[in-house]
């Protein structure tokens, strides 16, 4: 009888066994698929931080990029100042020329939206190629138009890199 009870107790302590183990396997189960699904999130984590170092070195990159811009047309204006003096007074140099020769003509106003810049090139321009303007004279206005010219030309690619900057900004 003793041995009876044993075996009872014995088959009691197997069955709860046998239950805690189908118990730990489904807890081992939930364990895995949230450490496969914990897999993806860091995977996902790591292509965003990539994309952020993407973003920031190409930001970096335009931010230099619009500096250099920027000090070109800062110097590019200063430039421009220094020969629209220069310009003055070689102007009145060549009209006081000009006016013994013909009447000058009317100075037409500068139309509304026009670039100042475009309407002193157009200026520098007519003046370089005028006939009654010595030779010395139209070679000082070649590094003008070119400075004029490198000035327009800067001008254009910072609105590109501020576009650029921009559409990079909000892309994401």
């Amino acid at each position: 009888m003793i041995g009876t009870v044993l075996d009872a107790i014995l088959m009691l302590l197997l069955v709860s066994a046998i239950a805690y183990g189908v118990r730990l396997d489904r807890r081992l189960k939930a364990v895995r698929e949230g450490q496969a699904a914990f897999a993806g999130a860091i995977s996902e984590l790591n292509s965003a931080a990539g994309r952020a170092e993407s973003a920031l070195r190409t930001l970096r990159e335009a931010g230099q990029e619009t500096d250099l811009l920027h000090d070109r047309i800062v110097k590019a204006r200063a430039l421009k100042q220094e020969l629209e003096g220069l310009l003055a007074r070689e102007g009145r140099e060549v009209r006081t020329a000009a006016a013994t020769v013909a009447t000058p003509e009317p100075k037409r106003p500068l139309a509304p939206g026009a670039d100042p810049a475009t309407d002193l090139y157009g200026k520098l321009e007519s003046l370089a190629v005028a006939p009654d303007v010595p030779g010395e004279a139209a070679e000082r206005f070649a590094p003008v138009l070119q400075a004029l010219a490198a000035n327009h030309a800067a001008k254009q690619s910072l609105n590109r890199a501020r576009r650029s900057l921009d559409e990079d900004l909000f892309a994401a």
